[in-house]
């Protein structure tokens, strides 16, 4: 073998080598690809964290609150536990700053004062409709509440008045002590325990409970006999599918392809049929006697002479019972809870019904709508829920115009007072005006006698909410208390104040007085947190109270 031929061919391995490279830098490329794939939402947090600390601030703008991921902004802080969240950031950045939320920029103004600026400023620059219409409208409906321009929407909680006159009221309180002293003695909730020894203790999940009595009771009283006759499994299933539709996912997005948003708009086509069905009848029978929201509506018209539609009535009442089933409910499992984590206020509560109802056989009588509304111990149990647990956290309007924020509210700065821009949302929070411990002596505690001080912080909030004899507004639905400048705040303020506050605080004063009445409320454990969650703040579970009838029942 020759010399040259045992001499690899330079060429030949050239080759080899140009071929391994090639596979080793595609292999690097394929890698370097993964890791930028991999780190790529690393590095677009910290570019948007980095870009947050050095850009230049406008200092027009209320300052926006630090946040490490893009477009998702303070969503979680802020959707686990918003009254931390604010008074966090209250802290740093004061009354007044805006956070991102999926995109949105929000700027809250808390206290009574940002309380005043939101909910008292013109509907034609922060507006409720643009807020609120992708949520509501699917499920109450077209042509009503946020679907409407403003001063429509304003005739129709004109309307919505007629049906909650005082004759009505009257007639309301028997309606609804009849179906929680029903429901009391039937219900397999109450109807095993306590029925032989009185020693026997039961337990109930007072969500549940509260949930199925209110429905019943606003469907007796509001909604109309022949609501109440078929409440059933279809109905029932078709207000879940409707309340599935209402939470905070469908607020922040409304057009997602999930088979709850089929079931809401299904169930709301069912809904409105239903109604419509009873209204036709009713109308044919030309019946106007009863005393519900039906007889009421079907008379209205509006200024311009046009009757309210079949539809536009169904939807009304839509939008009443959704409503008023989760303010309602909540709002009563929240005082159900306190009263009997307070044995003292059980009794309390108790015997002041003794005190105006005993009669001579040592049992109780019904009570009266007047009556109802002169229990003091009643009243305090019912206004310090309600400030503990508003049951709307947060309250936005959608900015057509730029807005100046008042400099009451933030101080200026050398360069002018803050101006939030059109398109952004301004919100309100009850919540912190209500639990704020720079206004409220031990804001976070249950203490009913905070009400009995005529001259204490609760009077004077309250006395600047219901404003009796002040200076009333009409926005179109008759006189009411403006309320905005409050920092007690629990059914709103101003235009969107919610006109339901008599007829929510007789309902829950009947049914818990009615239920004071027959049992004995105890907590095994600690009062549950807020689940925030929700639209409406409903306690955590487990939410169970143990009760024990009365000798005498």
């Amino acid at each position: 073998m020759s010399h040259n031929a045992t001499v690899p061919n330079l060429d030949s391995w050239s080759g080899y080598l140009t071929e391994a490279q090639a596979h080793l830098l595609g292999m690097s490329n394929t890698r370097l690809a993964l890791i930028a794939l991999i780190n790529a939402p690393v590095i677009i947090i910290l570019l948007n964290a980095v870009w947050q600390l050095i850009a230049p601030r406008d200092p027009s703008k209320p300052p926006t609150v630090f946040h490490w991921l893009p477009i998702i902004g303070s969503a979680v802080g802020y959707g686990n536990d918003p009254l931390n969240f604010f008074l966090a950031c209250r802290e740093k950045y004061g009354d007044v700053f805006t956070f991102i939320l999926f995109g949105r920029r929000v700027t809250v103004a808390l206290g009574a004062k940002g309380n005043n600026f939101v909910l008292g400023g013109k509907s034609t620059v922060l507006n409720a409709e643009d807020a609120y219409t992708h949520l509501t409208t699917p499920v109450f409906g077209k042509d009503v509440v946020y679907d409407v321009p403003n001063e429509k929407f304003m005739e129709q909680k004109r309307f919505v008045k007629v049906g909650l006159s005082t004759e009505n009221l009257r007639a309301y309180v028997g309606m609804i002590e009849d179906e929680v002293e029903e429901y009391m003695n039937n219900d397999a909730n109450f109807r095993v325990y306590g029925m032989n020894d009185i020693n026997d203790w039961g337990m109930f999940d007072v969500v549940s409970v509260l949930q199925e009595i209110t429905i019943l009771t606003a469907s007796r009283t509001l909604q109309g006999k022949e609501v109440r006759s078929k409440l059933d499994k279809t109905f029932s299933q078709l207000y879940n599918d409707l309340d599935g539709g209402f939470t905070p996912l469908n607020f922040l997005f409304p057009n997602l392809p999930l088979e709850s948003y089929r079931k809401r708009d299904r169930a709301n086509v069912k809904m409105t049929e239903f109604y419509v069905d009873i209204i036709q009848k009713r109308r044919q029978a030309g019946a106007d006697s009863d005393h519900d929201m039906i007889a009421a509506l079907i008379k209205q018209t509006y200024r311009d002479g046009t009757p309210l539609k079949d539809h536009e009535i169904a939807h009304i009442l839509i939008a009443l019972l959704m409503a008023g089933q989760h303010t309602s409910s909540a709002t009563g499992s929240w005082a159900l809870l306190h009263i009997a984590e307070n044995p003292d206020v059980g009794e309390a509560l108790y015997q002041e019904q003794v005190k105006y109802f005993g009669t001579p056989d040592g049992n109780l009588r019904s009570m009266t709508y007047e009556e109802l509304r002169e229990l003091p111990v009643l009243d305090a149990v019912i206004r310090e829920t309600l400030r503990l647990h508003p049951p709307i956290h947060s309250i936005m309007r959608y900015v057509r115009d730029d807005v100046s924020v008042p400099p009451s509210l933030a101080a200026p700065s050398k360069d002018g007072v803050f101006v939030v821009p059109k398109g952004h949302y301004v919100l309100a929070s009850p919540s912190v005006s209500q639990m704020d411990p720079r206004v409220w002596k031990d804001a976070q505690r249950f203490d009913v006698s905070r009400w009995t001080d005529p001259d204490g912080v609760a009077a004077q909030a309250f006395k600047a909410y219901a404003d009796e004899n002040g200076e009333k507004i009409d926005y179109g639905f008759g006189a009411v208390s403006k309320g905005t400048e409050s920092p007690y705040q629990p059914f709103g303020a101003g235009r969107h104040r919610c006109i339901g506050e008599q007829f929510a605080y007789l309902q829950l004063g009947t049914l818990i007085s009615t239920m004071i009445r027959k049992v004995e409320l105890r907590l095994k454990d600690p009062v549950p947190a807020h689940n925030y969650h929700t639209m409406i703040v409903m306690p955590k579970k487990p939410r169970n109270i143990l009760y024990r009838r009365r000798k005498f029942d």
